[in-house]
């Protein structure tokens, strides 16, 4: 463990070696959902070192966003700025705050490096270090809360989330291997499922895409999609005929007001979720194909794509898809003790929805 003050070399998780001064005290988060780290890191005071975000929790979580709210509403007043990706980042504005880091998303890098943003924060002395949570989440989900555990001081507080990460992961794959030849459904994973009128966003082999192979399932758009994030066309859905659909969603209020999301989220309605779900079924990629004449519809929350607790989305899709293998497994249970050992906010239900009864 480094001592106080001392300056360290970090390897960030693109292999990048980076000086800092650690622990940090002044922090700007690349991303407002990296609260969702920095609350499992700094449960007490989760905003005390942030002097800058990104404004994009609020928007993207607005259920999650009012909860921490209520709780800290002092983060109100947190200078917001735009996103690396969209050039809308200030980078006068990030030097006045004066921050010991700058912490960014790996999807952030190519518009960072093009902008040459690294070496101008260089010049003043502002360190940037990558994580991931959200281009290949399985592969750096751990080493990137190590790293934050780093430089945070809070490398023994780090390993402890790690390890029941790994030790919640482990009750889905020991399991299925236990379990031997087992029949795999095929699931399509829709992305955002009524954020536009496009069909489909999905996912290729990591992410929720990932999540469903590690739950024993077959990503339907795998081999089809040959990024992170991509899209299908209604005509493979209906080619492809899935045995399963599951669509992530949150409350997107302040993105599309109104929309035909399905608002799945902390303290969401689930029957209002249902509702919105059966709707997206009546799209013409869905009609008819067995998913939905055999009601194995689920809805999910989308922010578990972006945030180090893919594990409860793992937990909870391994029982969708095979629900007398995991009939004892309760990912309610599970997410409710991360936020009890973890997380600053207390656990609030309705971040799963599903049309099958009893689900």
């Amino acid at each position: 463990m480094a001592k106080a003050g001392e300056t360290i070399k970090i390897k960030d998780i693109t292999g990048r070696d980076v000086e800092v001064s650690v622990p940090v005290e002044r922090v700007i988060l690349g991303e407002g959902r990296q609260i969702y780290f920095t609350g499992a890191l700094d449960t007490d005071a989760p905003f005390k070192r942030v002097v800058g975000w990104r404004d994009d929790f609020q928007k993207a979580d607005l259920d999650g966003y009012n909860i921490y709210l209520q709780k800290f509403p002092e983060m109100a007043k947190i200078p917001t700025f735009g996103g690396m990706k969209d050039g809308t980042f200030d980078i006068e504005q990030a030097v006045a705050l004066k921050p010991d880091v700058i912490i960014m998303n790996t999807e952030a890098k190519s518009a960072t490096e093009e902008s040459g943003y690294i070496e101008k924060l260089a010049k003043v002395g502002i360190p940037l270090v990558y994580i991931d949570f959200r281009e290949k989440p399985m592969q750096n989900t751990d080493e990137s809360m190590r790293i934050i555990g780093k430089l945070f001081g809070k490398e023994a507080r780090s390993e402890e989330f790690v390890k029941f990460h790994d030790d919640q992961l482990a009750r889905v794959t020991d399991t299925l291997a236990k379990a031997g030849d087992l029949k795999k459904p095929v699931v399509f994973m829709e992305r955002a499922g009524g954020y536009s009128d496009d069909c489909c966003m999905s996912f290729g082999n990591e992410n929720f895409g990932k999540m469903v192979e590690l739950a024993g399932g077959i990503n339907m758009a795998k081999d089809i999609i040959p990024g992170t994030f991509g899209a299908v066309n209604p005509e493979q859905i209906i080619a492809s005929n899935p045995d399963q659909v599951i669509v992530t969603g949150s409350n997107w209020e302040l993105y599309v007001p109104g929309g035909a999301w399905v608002g799945v989220g902390p303290g969401a309605d689930k029957a209002k979720a249902e509702e919105k779900l059966a709707a997206l079924m009546k799209r013409p990629a869905f009609t008819g194909i067995k998913a939905v004449t055999e009601g194995n519809v689920h809805a999910i929350w989308h922010q578990f794509y972006n945030s180090p607790y893919q594990f409860v989305a793992v937990q909870q899709i391994a029982k969708w898809l095979h629900p007398d293998l995991f009939a004892d497994l309760d990912p309610e249970a599970t997410f409710k003790e991360l936020h009890e050992r973890f997380l600053p906010v207390a656990y609030h239900t309705g971040y799963f929805a599903s049309l099958k009864a009893g689900l």
